[in-house]
Protein backbone atom coordinates (compact mmCIF):
# COMPACT_ATOMS: atom_id res chain seq x y z
CA UNK A 1 0.00 0.00 0.00
CA UNK A 2 1.45 3.41 -0.78
CA UNK A 3 2.70 5.88 1.37
CA UNK A 4 0.51 9.64 1.11
CA UNK A 5 2.31 12.69 1.60
CA UNK A 6 2.00 16.18 0.77
CA UNK A 7 5.70 16.56 -1.26
CA UNK A 8 7.67 13.53 -2.19
CA UNK A 9 11.21 14.29 -2.89
CA UNK A 10 13.77 12.69 -5.02
CA UNK A 11 17.52 13.29 -3.70
CA UNK A 12 19.18 13.92 -0.32
CA UNK A 13 21.05 16.20 -1.46
CA UNK A 14 21.61 20.44 -0.21
CA UNK A 15 18.58 20.94 -2.77
CA UNK A 16 16.41 18.14 -1.78
CA UNK A 17 17.28 18.94 2.21
CA UNK A 18 16.85 21.80 2.34
CA UNK A 19 13.18 21.46 0.84
CA UNK A 20 12.43 18.81 2.70
CA UNK A 21 13.31 20.30 6.05
CA UNK A 22 11.39 23.93 5.25
CA UNK A 23 8.45 21.96 4.38
CA UNK A 24 8.84 20.22 7.64
CA UNK A 25 8.65 23.37 9.61
CA UNK A 26 5.98 24.35 7.48
CA UNK A 27 3.64 21.34 8.63
CA UNK A 28 4.03 19.71 5.18
CA UNK A 29 4.60 15.63 5.24
CA UNK A 30 7.67 14.91 3.21
CA UNK A 31 9.54 11.79 1.90
CA UNK A 32 12.56 11.85 0.53
CA UNK A 33 14.32 9.15 -0.97
CA UNK A 34 18.06 8.86 -1.38
CA UNK A 35 19.90 6.37 -4.01
CA UNK A 36 22.87 6.36 -1.92
CA UNK A 37 22.51 3.98 1.04
CA UNK A 38 24.95 5.72 3.54
CA UNK A 39 25.13 8.76 2.93
CA UNK A 40 23.35 12.16 2.31
CA UNK A 41 24.74 15.39 0.83
CA UNK A 42 25.25 13.98 -2.68
CA UNK A 43 28.44 15.38 -3.77
CA UNK A 44 28.35 17.86 -0.71
CA UNK A 45 28.87 15.11 1.40
CA UNK A 46 31.67 13.37 3.66
CA UNK A 47 32.73 10.54 3.51
CA UNK A 48 34.41 8.30 6.43
CA UNK A 49 36.97 5.79 6.20
CA UNK A 50 38.64 3.95 8.71
CA UNK A 51 37.93 7.12 10.83
CA UNK A 52 39.49 9.87 8.13
CA UNK A 53 36.52 12.24 7.21
CA UNK A 54 37.06 13.52 3.52
CA UNK A 55 35.22 15.70 1.54
CA UNK A 56 34.17 15.38 -2.51
CA UNK A 57 35.20 17.99 -4.22
CA UNK A 58 36.03 20.56 -1.35
CA UNK A 59 33.11 22.95 -0.42
CA UNK A 60 33.86 25.88 1.22
CA UNK A 61 30.57 27.67 2.75
CA UNK A 62 30.22 31.18 1.68
CA UNK A 63 27.22 32.80 0.14
CA UNK A 64 26.56 36.68 -0.15
CA UNK A 65 22.49 35.18 0.39
CA UNK A 66 21.41 36.13 3.91
CA UNK A 67 18.90 33.82 3.89
CA UNK A 68 21.21 30.80 3.25
CA UNK A 69 24.00 31.63 5.64
CA UNK A 70 20.88 31.97 8.43
CA UNK A 71 19.93 28.59 7.36
CA UNK A 72 22.81 26.81 7.48
CA UNK A 73 23.33 28.90 11.07
CA UNK A 74 20.18 27.48 11.94
CA UNK A 75 21.24 23.99 10.98
CA UNK A 76 24.65 23.76 12.67
CA UNK A 77 24.59 26.50 15.30
CA UNK A 78 27.80 25.58 16.77
CA UNK A 79 30.13 23.46 14.62
CA UNK A 80 31.71 25.95 12.30
CA UNK A 81 35.13 27.17 12.35
CA UNK A 82 36.38 29.94 10.30
CA UNK A 83 39.86 28.30 7.74
CA UNK A 84 42.40 30.52 5.82
CA UNK A 85 42.18 29.80 1.85
CA UNK A 86 45.42 28.50 1.16
CA UNK A 87 46.00 27.34 -2.42
CA UNK A 88 49.02 26.79 -4.89
CA UNK A 89 49.68 26.11 -8.51
CA UNK A 90 52.08 23.17 -9.03
CA UNK A 91 54.01 23.97 -12.59
CA UNK A 92 57.34 22.18 -13.62
CA UNK A 93 58.11 21.42 -9.98
CA UNK A 94 57.99 24.88 -8.02
CA UNK A 95 54.49 25.62 -6.14
CA UNK A 96 53.30 29.34 -6.89
CA UNK A 97 50.91 31.02 -4.27
CA UNK A 98 47.60 31.83 -5.48
CA UNK A 99 46.83 34.18 -5.46
CA UNK A 100 49.68 35.47 -7.17
CA UNK A 101 52.50 36.69 -5.45
CA UNK A 102 54.42 38.38 -7.67
CA UNK A 103 57.98 38.33 -6.15
CA UNK A 104 57.50 34.46 -6.23
CA UNK A 105 56.25 33.68 -9.01
CA UNK A 106 59.28 35.86 -11.29
CA UNK A 107 61.62 33.79 -8.97
CA UNK A 108 60.04 30.42 -9.77
CA UNK A 109 59.81 31.45 -13.53
CA UNK A 110 63.31 32.62 -13.66
CA UNK A 111 63.97 36.00 -15.28
CA UNK A 112 64.19 34.73 -18.86
CA UNK A 113 60.59 33.17 -19.01
CA UNK A 114 59.16 36.26 -16.62
CA UNK A 115 60.44 38.25 -19.41
CA UNK A 116 59.12 36.04 -22.36
CA UNK A 117 55.39 36.47 -19.96
CA UNK A 118 55.92 40.02 -19.94
CA UNK A 119 56.57 40.06 -23.76
CA UNK A 120 53.72 37.99 -24.65
CA UNK A 121 51.61 40.02 -22.43
CA UNK A 122 52.89 43.27 -24.09
CA UNK A 123 52.13 41.67 -27.36
CA UNK A 124 48.91 40.77 -26.92
CA UNK A 125 47.75 43.95 -25.75
CA UNK A 126 49.13 45.33 -28.37
CA UNK A 127 47.80 43.38 -31.16
CA UNK A 128 45.03 41.54 -29.75
CA UNK A 129 42.90 38.60 -31.61
CA UNK A 130 39.52 40.52 -32.88
CA UNK A 131 37.67 37.58 -33.26
CA UNK A 132 37.45 36.18 -30.28
CA UNK A 133 35.75 32.43 -30.63
CA UNK A 134 37.20 30.48 -27.86
CA UNK A 135 38.56 30.14 -24.34
CA UNK A 136 42.02 30.11 -25.51
CA UNK A 137 41.23 33.44 -27.81
CA UNK A 138 39.97 35.27 -24.89
CA UNK A 139 42.56 34.15 -21.72
CA UNK A 140 45.71 34.58 -24.54
CA UNK A 141 43.97 38.47 -25.26
CA UNK A 142 43.86 39.07 -21.71
CA UNK A 143 47.30 37.61 -20.03
CA UNK A 144 49.64 36.60 -23.03
CA UNK A 145 50.46 33.08 -24.53
CA UNK A 146 52.78 32.91 -22.43
CA UNK A 147 50.92 33.10 -18.75
CA UNK A 148 47.65 31.41 -20.73
CA UNK A 149 50.55 27.69 -21.57
CA UNK A 150 51.72 28.39 -17.91
CA UNK A 151 48.37 28.90 -15.68
CA UNK A 152 45.16 28.25 -17.36
CA UNK A 153 45.77 25.22 -20.28
CA UNK A 154 46.80 22.19 -18.93
CA UNK A 155 44.57 22.61 -16.25
CA UNK A 156 41.23 23.10 -17.32
CA UNK A 157 41.95 21.01 -20.03
CA UNK A 158 41.83 18.11 -17.44
CA UNK A 159 39.12 19.32 -15.42
CA UNK A 160 36.39 19.41 -18.85
CA UNK A 161 37.66 17.14 -20.96
CA UNK A 162 37.80 18.67 -24.19
CA UNK A 163 40.73 20.76 -25.56
CA UNK A 164 41.05 24.92 -24.93
CA UNK A 165 40.35 25.60 -28.33
CA UNK A 166 37.11 23.85 -28.37
CA UNK A 167 35.41 25.99 -25.38
CA UNK A 168 33.73 28.73 -25.78
CA UNK A 169 35.35 32.47 -24.70
CA UNK A 170 31.85 33.11 -22.59
CA UNK A 171 33.04 30.69 -20.12
CA UNK A 172 36.41 32.52 -19.88
CA UNK A 173 34.74 35.68 -19.22
CA UNK A 174 32.62 34.45 -16.94
CA UNK A 175 35.11 32.07 -14.84
CA UNK A 176 37.96 35.08 -14.56
CA UNK A 177 35.44 37.96 -14.39
CA UNK A 178 36.89 40.51 -12.31
CA UNK A 179 40.69 39.19 -12.48
CA UNK A 180 43.68 40.84 -14.12
CA UNK A 181 46.64 40.71 -14.63
CA UNK A 182 47.68 44.07 -13.76
CA UNK A 183 45.12 43.86 -10.79
CA UNK A 184 46.68 40.56 -9.63
CA UNK A 185 50.66 41.73 -10.07
CA UNK A 186 49.48 44.73 -8.04
CA UNK A 187 47.78 43.11 -4.98
CA UNK A 188 50.97 40.64 -5.56
CA UNK A 189 53.69 42.81 -5.17
CA UNK A 190 51.43 43.93 -1.72
CA UNK A 191 50.85 40.36 -0.25
CA UNK A 192 55.04 40.60 -0.66
CA UNK A 193 55.65 43.24 0.65
CA UNK A 194 53.25 42.83 3.48
CA UNK A 195 51.22 45.82 2.75
CA UNK A 196 48.08 44.59 2.07
CA UNK A 197 46.26 43.81 5.34
CA UNK A 198 42.98 44.28 3.98
CA UNK A 199 40.94 40.60 4.15
CA UNK A 200 39.25 39.96 0.83
CA UNK A 201 35.61 40.00 2.21
CA UNK A 202 34.20 38.28 -1.09
CA UNK A 203 33.11 41.28 -2.47
CA UNK A 204 36.54 41.31 -4.78
CA UNK A 205 36.73 39.23 -7.69
CA UNK A 206 35.67 35.54 -6.45
CA UNK A 207 38.66 33.59 -7.69
CA UNK A 208 40.95 35.44 -4.57
CA UNK A 209 38.21 34.97 -2.03
CA UNK A 210 40.81 34.48 1.19
CA UNK A 211 38.63 32.74 4.46
CA UNK A 212 35.57 30.46 4.30
CA UNK A 213 33.76 28.71 6.74
CA UNK A 214 33.66 25.49 7.36
CA UNK A 215 31.92 22.78 9.65
CA UNK A 216 34.21 20.91 11.97
CA UNK A 217 33.61 18.02 10.50
CA UNK A 218 32.87 18.31 6.70
CA UNK A 219 29.93 19.64 4.35
CA UNK A 220 28.12 16.27 5.31
CA UNK A 221 28.04 17.07 8.85
CA UNK A 222 25.80 19.95 7.27
CA UNK A 223 23.54 17.69 5.56
CA UNK A 224 23.16 14.92 8.06
CA UNK A 225 22.03 17.75 10.65
CA UNK A 226 19.95 18.34 8.06
CA UNK A 227 18.38 14.94 7.78
CA UNK A 228 17.64 14.59 11.29
CA UNK A 229 15.90 17.86 11.83
CA UNK A 230 13.69 15.90 8.48
CA UNK A 231 13.04 13.30 10.69
CA UNK A 232 12.73 14.98 14.03
CA UNK A 233 9.27 16.56 11.75
CA UNK A 234 8.10 13.07 11.96
CA UNK A 235 8.52 12.88 8.28
CA UNK A 236 11.39 9.99 6.49
CA UNK A 237 14.47 10.20 4.73
CA UNK A 238 14.68 6.96 2.68
CA UNK A 239 18.07 5.55 2.08
CA UNK A 240 18.32 3.37 -0.74
CA UNK A 241 16.04 3.88 -2.49
CA UNK A 242 16.40 4.95 -6.07
CA UNK A 243 13.49 5.85 -8.54
CA UNK A 244 11.66 3.45 -10.58
CA UNK A 245 8.90 5.70 -12.26
CA UNK A 246 7.41 8.95 -11.73
CA UNK A 247 3.64 8.99 -12.42
CA UNK A 248 0.47 10.98 -12.48
CA UNK A 249 -2.29 9.49 -10.72
CA UNK A 250 -5.58 11.33 -10.15
CA UNK A 251 -4.67 15.16 -9.17
CA UNK A 252 -1.42 13.73 -7.78
CA UNK A 253 1.69 11.98 -8.24
CA UNK A 254 2.40 8.08 -7.61
CA UNK A 255 6.15 7.55 -7.19
CA UNK A 256 7.66 4.20 -6.84
CA UNK A 257 11.49 3.16 -5.57
CA UNK A 258 13.25 0.60 -5.57
CA UNK A 259 16.17 -0.78 -3.19
CA UNK A 260 19.06 -2.62 -4.24
CA UNK A 261 17.07 -6.23 -2.98
CA UNK A 262 14.40 -5.43 -5.04
CA UNK A 263 11.76 -4.23 -2.89
CA UNK A 264 9.99 -1.66 -4.17
CA UNK A 265 7.99 1.17 -2.34
CA UNK A 266 5.41 3.05 -3.31
CA UNK A 267 4.20 6.71 -2.36
CA UNK A 268 1.50 9.26 -3.54
CA UNK A 269 1.73 12.83 -3.07
CA UNK A 270 0.80 16.15 -4.12
CA UNK A 271 3.64 17.88 -5.37
CA UNK A 272 7.07 16.02 -6.33
CA UNK A 273 10.63 17.89 -6.70
CA UNK A 274 13.18 16.26 -8.38
CA UNK A 275 17.18 17.06 -7.80
CA UNK A 276 17.21 13.77 -9.99
CA UNK A 277 19.58 14.77 -12.89
CA UNK A 278 17.26 15.98 -15.36
CA UNK A 279 17.76 13.08 -18.12
CA UNK A 280 17.71 10.61 -15.79
CA UNK A 281 14.00 12.21 -14.64
CA UNK A 282 12.74 12.10 -18.25
CA UNK A 283 13.40 8.42 -18.63
CA UNK A 284 11.41 7.87 -15.21
CA UNK A 285 8.13 9.40 -16.29
CA UNK A 286 5.19 8.24 -17.29
CA UNK A 287 4.26 8.84 -19.95
CA UNK A 288 7.30 9.84 -21.44
CA UNK A 289 8.02 13.44 -22.06
CA UNK A 290 7.83 14.81 -25.68
CA UNK A 291 11.22 16.09 -25.13
CA UNK A 292 12.68 12.52 -24.24
CA UNK A 293 15.01 13.48 -26.87
CA UNK A 294 16.22 16.67 -25.78
CA UNK A 295 16.92 15.04 -22.27
CA UNK A 296 18.74 11.96 -23.30
CA UNK A 297 21.10 14.59 -24.98
CA UNK A 298 22.41 15.93 -21.55
CA UNK A 299 25.93 15.19 -20.74
CA UNK A 300 27.93 15.06 -17.43
CA UNK A 301 31.32 15.35 -16.61
CA UNK A 302 32.13 12.41 -13.70
CA UNK A 303 34.62 12.63 -10.85
CA UNK A 304 36.62 10.57 -8.53
CA UNK A 305 38.52 11.00 -5.28
CA UNK A 306 41.61 8.42 -4.67
CA UNK A 307 41.58 9.22 -0.52
CA UNK A 308 45.40 8.44 0.61
CA UNK A 309 46.19 8.32 4.40
CA UNK A 310 50.16 9.09 4.63
CA UNK A 311 52.85 8.80 7.37
CA UNK A 312 53.23 12.67 7.87
CA UNK A 313 52.17 15.50 10.51
CA UNK A 314 51.91 18.12 8.29
CA UNK A 315 52.18 17.09 4.90
CA UNK A 316 51.86 20.64 3.32
CA UNK A 317 50.27 23.47 4.59
CA UNK A 318 47.48 23.97 1.93
CA UNK A 319 43.59 23.60 1.48
CA UNK A 320 44.39 22.42 -2.33
CA UNK A 321 46.91 22.29 -4.82
CA UNK A 322 45.98 23.05 -8.29
CA UNK A 323 48.31 20.65 -10.32
CA UNK A 324 49.33 22.12 -14.23
CA UNK A 325 51.92 19.89 -14.60
CA UNK A 326 50.52 17.54 -18.07
CA UNK A 327 53.06 14.42 -17.06
CA UNK A 328 49.90 14.07 -14.50
CA UNK A 329 46.62 12.69 -14.62
CA UNK A 330 45.66 14.09 -11.62
CA UNK A 331 43.75 17.45 -11.57
CA UNK A 332 43.59 19.06 -7.76
CA UNK A 333 44.75 17.68 -4.46
CA UNK A 334 42.73 18.76 -0.88
CA UNK A 335 44.72 18.50 2.33
CA UNK A 336 41.38 18.02 4.20
CA UNK A 337 43.83 18.66 7.63
CA UNK A 338 44.15 22.20 6.00
CA UNK A 339 40.29 21.78 5.67
CA UNK A 340 39.53 20.88 9.71
CA UNK A 341 41.61 18.82 11.99
CA UNK A 342 38.97 16.99 12.89
CA UNK A 343 38.61 15.58 10.24
CA UNK A 344 41.83 13.66 10.73
CA UNK A 345 41.88 11.69 13.95
CA UNK A 346 45.63 10.45 14.17
CA UNK A 347 48.34 13.63 14.16
CA UNK A 348 50.82 11.58 12.73
CA UNK A 349 49.14 10.76 9.56
CA UNK A 350 48.03 13.48 6.87
CA UNK A 351 45.06 12.31 4.74
CA UNK A 352 44.63 13.94 0.78
CA UNK A 353 42.18 13.59 -1.82
CA UNK A 354 43.39 13.64 -5.75
CA UNK A 355 40.69 14.62 -7.74
CA UNK A 356 40.52 13.21 -11.04
CA UNK A 357 38.39 14.11 -13.88
CA UNK A 358 36.50 11.33 -16.38
CA UNK A 359 33.64 10.58 -17.98
CA UNK A 360 31.68 7.36 -16.92
CA UNK A 361 32.69 4.61 -18.60
CA UNK A 362 36.22 5.57 -19.72
CA UNK A 363 39.69 4.48 -18.25
CA UNK A 364 40.14 5.81 -14.99
CA UNK A 365 36.82 5.62 -13.94
CA UNK A 366 36.23 1.60 -15.12
CA UNK A 367 39.83 1.09 -13.25
CA UNK A 368 39.84 -0.74 -10.09
CA UNK A 369 40.52 0.85 -6.79
CA UNK A 370 43.83 -1.20 -6.07
CA UNK A 371 45.14 0.14 -9.85
CA UNK A 372 43.56 3.72 -8.85
CA UNK A 373 45.29 4.16 -5.30
CA UNK A 374 49.16 2.85 -7.02
CA UNK A 375 48.40 5.65 -9.56
CA UNK A 376 47.72 8.30 -6.94
CA UNK A 377 51.28 7.20 -5.01
CA UNK A 378 52.66 7.47 -8.04
CA UNK A 379 51.86 10.68 -9.06
CA UNK A 380 51.90 11.81 -5.26
CA UNK A 381 56.03 10.87 -5.49
CA UNK A 382 55.83 12.49 -8.88
CA UNK A 383 54.88 15.93 -7.85
CA UNK A 384 57.38 15.51 -4.59
CA UNK A 385 54.80 15.47 -2.08
CA UNK A 386 55.43 12.44 -0.27
CA UNK A 387 57.45 9.53 -1.08
CA UNK A 388 55.57 6.08 -1.91
CA UNK A 389 56.55 4.21 1.14
CA UNK A 390 54.90 6.88 3.40
CA UNK A 391 51.43 5.84 2.40
CA UNK A 392 49.59 3.40 4.53
CA UNK A 393 46.74 3.24 2.97
CA UNK A 394 44.01 4.73 0.18
CA UNK A 395 40.14 4.23 -0.85
CA UNK A 396 38.37 5.73 -3.54
CA UNK A 397 35.29 7.23 -4.00
CA UNK A 398 33.20 8.13 -7.37
CA UNK A 399 31.28 10.80 -8.36
CA UNK A 400 29.04 10.14 -11.27
CA UNK A 401 26.96 13.56 -13.14
CA UNK A 402 29.51 15.73 -10.84
CA UNK A 403 29.31 18.81 -13.23
CA UNK A 404 26.75 19.24 -16.04
CA UNK A 405 28.36 19.80 -19.06
CA UNK A 406 27.53 22.65 -21.21
CA UNK A 407 28.32 21.67 -24.98
CA UNK A 408 26.69 23.74 -27.97
CA UNK A 409 22.84 22.55 -27.73
CA UNK A 410 22.77 22.47 -23.96
CA UNK A 411 20.63 25.24 -23.56
CA UNK A 412 18.48 24.55 -26.36
CA UNK A 413 17.82 21.13 -24.60
CA UNK A 414 17.41 22.34 -21.16
CA UNK A 415 14.51 25.04 -22.17
CA UNK A 416 12.91 22.47 -24.29
CA UNK A 417 12.67 19.88 -20.85
CA UNK A 418 11.65 22.67 -18.32
CA UNK A 419 9.16 24.19 -20.89
CA UNK A 420 7.34 21.20 -20.88
CA UNK A 421 7.58 19.83 -17.79
CA UNK A 422 6.27 23.18 -16.09
CA UNK A 423 3.41 23.20 -18.39
CA UNK A 424 2.23 19.79 -18.47
CA UNK A 425 2.77 19.05 -14.51
CA UNK A 426 2.84 22.35 -12.21
CA UNK A 427 2.97 20.36 -9.34
CA UNK A 428 6.49 18.77 -10.32
CA UNK A 429 9.60 20.80 -9.38
CA UNK A 430 12.47 21.09 -10.36
CA UNK A 431 15.78 21.85 -8.44
CA UNK A 432 19.65 22.07 -7.68
CA UNK A 433 22.34 21.20 -9.78
CA UNK A 434 21.38 18.19 -11.82
CA UNK A 435 17.63 18.77 -11.42
CA UNK A 436 18.53 21.94 -13.51
CA UNK A 437 21.27 20.92 -15.42
CA UNK A 438 22.82 23.77 -14.20
CA UNK A 439 26.55 24.16 -12.26
CA UNK A 440 25.03 25.99 -9.13
CA UNK A 441 27.24 26.58 -5.69
CA UNK A 442 25.98 24.61 -2.83
CA UNK A 443 23.87 28.29 -1.96
CA UNK A 444 22.39 28.17 -5.32
CA UNK A 445 20.85 24.67 -5.15
CA UNK A 446 19.80 25.58 -1.77
CA UNK A 447 17.83 28.67 -3.00
CA UNK A 448 16.26 26.83 -5.87
CA UNK A 449 14.76 24.73 -3.31
CA UNK A 450 13.92 27.68 -0.75
CA UNK A 451 11.76 29.42 -4.05
CA UNK A 452 10.20 25.95 -4.96
CA UNK A 453 8.86 25.64 -1.04
CA UNK A 454 7.56 29.33 -1.54
CA UNK A 455 5.99 28.29 -4.65
CA UNK A 456 4.12 25.12 -2.99
CA UNK A 457 3.02 27.34 0.13
CA UNK A 458 1.56 29.88 -2.53
CA UNK A 459 -0.26 27.31 -4.43
CA UNK A 460 1.22 29.04 -7.42
CA UNK A 461 4.62 29.64 -9.40
CA UNK A 462 5.12 32.71 -8.06
CA UNK A 463 8.85 32.54 -7.54
CA UNK A 464 10.82 32.00 -10.60
CA UNK A 465 13.82 28.93 -9.79
CA UNK A 466 15.28 29.60 -12.79
CA UNK A 467 16.18 33.57 -12.39
CA UNK A 468 18.77 32.91 -9.18
CA UNK A 469 21.46 34.85 -9.73
CA UNK A 470 24.84 34.77 -9.14
CA UNK A 471 24.84 36.09 -5.66
CA UNK A 472 22.38 33.53 -4.70
CA UNK A 473 19.32 36.18 -5.15
CA UNK A 474 16.19 36.06 -7.15
CA UNK A 475 13.97 37.99 -9.26
CA UNK A 476 10.24 37.68 -9.51
CA UNK A 477 8.59 35.34 -12.31
CA UNK A 478 7.61 37.47 -15.07
CA UNK A 479 4.32 35.55 -16.00
CA UNK A 480 3.62 31.60 -14.33
CA UNK A 481 6.20 28.96 -15.89
CA UNK A 482 7.62 31.02 -18.30
CA UNK A 483 11.36 29.44 -18.40
CA UNK A 484 12.19 31.32 -21.65
CA UNK A 485 11.09 34.80 -20.15
CA UNK A 486 13.35 34.31 -16.99
CA UNK A 487 16.51 33.14 -19.44
CA UNK A 488 16.11 35.99 -21.76
CA UNK A 489 16.52 38.28 -18.17
CA UNK A 490 19.23 36.93 -17.29
CA UNK A 491 18.16 33.72 -15.22
CA UNK A 492 21.74 31.76 -16.66
CA UNK A 493 23.45 34.48 -14.46
CA UNK A 494 23.10 31.69 -11.76
CA UNK A 495 25.33 29.49 -13.17
CA UNK A 496 28.58 28.60 -12.08
CA UNK A 497 30.85 28.96 -15.26
CA UNK A 498 31.39 26.47 -16.83
CA UNK A 499 32.66 25.88 -20.48
CA UNK A 500 30.42 25.48 -23.60
CA UNK A 501 31.39 23.57 -26.84
CA UNK A 502 32.13 25.61 -30.09
CA UNK A 503 30.32 24.81 -32.89
CA UNK A 504 32.40 23.21 -35.68
CA UNK A 505 30.86 25.45 -38.72
CA UNK A 506 29.34 28.37 -37.48
CA UNK A 507 32.24 31.76 -37.95
CA UNK A 508 30.84 32.57 -34.62
CA UNK A 509 30.22 31.00 -30.93
CA UNK A 510 26.84 30.53 -30.10
CA UNK A 511 26.50 32.07 -26.16
CA UNK A 512 25.15 30.12 -23.55
CA UNK A 513 22.58 32.54 -22.69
Amino acid sequence: MAKAVDVAIIGAGPAGLTAAYLLGKAGFSVTVIERDATYVGGISRTVEHEGFRFDIGGHRFFSKSREVVDLWNELLPDDFIERPRMSRIYYEGRFYSYPLRAFEALRNLGLWRSSLCMASFGLAKAFPKKDVRSFEDWVVNQFGRKLYSIFFKTYTEKVWGMPCTEMSADWAAQRIKGLSLGAAVFDGVKRSLGLNKRPNNGMQAKTLLENFRYPRLGPGMMWEAARDRVLDHGNRVLMGHALKQLAQSGDGWRMTATTSDGTTVAIDATHVISSAPMRELATRLHPLPAALPQASALRYRDFLTVALTIRSPDLFPDNWIYIHDPKVKVGRVQNFRSWSPEMVPDPAIACVGLEYFCFEGDGLWSASDAELVALATREMALLGLCSADQVTGGTVVRQEKAYPVYDEDYAANVAAVARELEARYPTLHLVGRNGMHRYNNQDHAMMTAMLTVRNILAGARVHDVWAVNEDAEYHEAGREGSVEGSIEGGALSSLRAVPERLPETHPKARRAA
